[in-house]
């Protein structure tokens, strides 16, 4: 299982256009699944993206999380990130 996750003020997707997934700040989480990956993997994956302190505290720090801002998170199938892209 593999993730790049981003901070946004705003995100949607868009199908035919269609919105089927739109919020506002929070995180944009694309998300590669491989038939090798286990329901632990998610588990761990989602726990590491909900207390990813990456969002700005009163203090101008990184200190919270998305539970912390009570941000939103939209994920985004991107099975492009198991490419191989070696030369053969």
């Amino acid at each position: 299982m593999k993730a790049v996750v981003q901070r946004v003020k705003k995100a949607k997707v868009t199908v035919k256009n269609n919105i089927v997934g739109e919020i506002n700040e929070g995180l944009l989480v694309l998300l590669g699944v491989t038939h090798e990956d286990k329901e632990e993997n998610a588990d761990y994956l989602v726990k590491k993206i909900l207390d990813l302190r990456i969002f700005r505290d009163e203090n101008d720090k990184m200190n919270l999380s998305v539970k912390d801002i009570g941000g939103e998170i939209l994920v985004v199938s991107q099975f492009t990130l198991y490419a191989d892209t070696s030369s053969r």
